[in-house]
């Protein structure tokens, strides 16, 4: 039965914020992408900006236990944005990381790139470490996800889920049509790989526009639990918010914003105008959701926790 859990989220604030110190993270921590490394304690990928604008991936590892904080940043970011010309040339921001197999751990990420007719070009890019994390190397400086028949415009923000050693889906935003050169307009479909590297597509689609007024579906995160797929993603007409779907197959999926139970602070708070990009996470009997708010995660890097 889908839909029998409604969790009861309570914000408690920023918890990781950018850093005028790194020259890598002067303004954002966008798009919280977290790795459990066991006991409580995770590691959150983001993507904070330099004096340019350009996003660079690096991390905070965050205790959960006790009194939850950030117990350390990464001082460097352990992916740049690509070489001149590659689709990935202005900026990097992180959307999954998993254990590929047992020598490589795979981080998928957002590739940035400034377009001419249109604002911006977004491509699903690839790195691998074959270090247990202290370091990432691109797959290729060409995209994982690129243009195709059944998607022939943008194609980014990958999420994995590895089902066995050789079975992988993967839920990525998809472009559907430009409005105008700045309005992109993209919902979310599947694809799926033997390896997480290579991956086929026929367009399908997960979770789709809920009337015409909706431009963006973004970001999905989705775990198992229970038997049932459950699936976070930020959507938007023009404020993005935290959108819900569950699915029994985690292929056809049922979308019930109400679900995701958690919305714009109605203060001055960082997410008083916008929320966005949740991840969430279970961790003894509880849920906690990284997310951004304001501006695409320009403060930081907020906490709710639920059950």
């Amino acid at each position: 039965m889908l839909f029998q859990n409604n969790i009861i989220w309570e914000k408690k604030g920023l918890i990781i914020k950018n850093n005028p110190k790194l020259d890598w993270s002067l303004t954002h921590a966008m798009i919280p992408t977290p790795e459990d490394l066991g006991n409580g304690i995770y590691k959150i990928y983001y993507s904070g900006r330099n004096k340019e604008n350009q996003s660079h991936i690096g991390w905070a590892i965050v205790d959960l236990n006790n009194s939850i904080k950030v117990i350390e940043y990464s001082e460097k970011p352990i992916l740049l944005p690509g070489r001149l010309g590659c689709f990935d040339d202005n900026g990097v921001t992180p959307s999954c990381v998993l254990n590929l197999n047992d020598s490589e751990k795979a981080l998928y990420y957002i590739g940035w790139n400034p377009g001419s007719t249109v604002r911006m070009h977004l491509f699903g890019g690839l790195a691998l470490s074959i270090d247990g994390g202290k370091s990432f190397k691109r797959y290729s400086e060409a995209p994982i996800i690129e243009r195709s028949k059944t998607d022939p415009f943008l194609n980014t923000a990958p999420f994995v889920v590895k089902i066995n050693s050789n079975e992988f889906r993967m839920y990525y935003v998809s472009g559907q049509e430009w409005k105008h050169k700045d309005l992109p307009r993209y919902n979310i479909k599947i694809a799926f790989s033997n390896d997480g590297k290579n991956w086929i597509r026929d367009g399908k689609v997960c979770i789709d526009f809920k009337d015409d007024n909706e431009n963006a579906l973004a970001r999905p995160y989705v775990i198992f639990e229970n038997g049932v797929w459950k699936m976070w993603f930020a959507y938007k007409g023009k404020n993005y918010k935290i959108g819900y779907a569950e699915s029994d197959d985690g292929i056809h999926w049922t979308r019930n914003d109400n679900f995701s139970s958690i919305l714009s602070s109605d203060n001055s708070e960082f997410d008083s105008e916008m929320i966005e990009y949740a991840a969430v996470i279970k961790y003894k009997e509880m849920y906690y959701m990284f997310y951004n708010g304001n501006n695409y995660g320009i403060d930081g890097i907020g906490l709710a926790i639920g059950k």
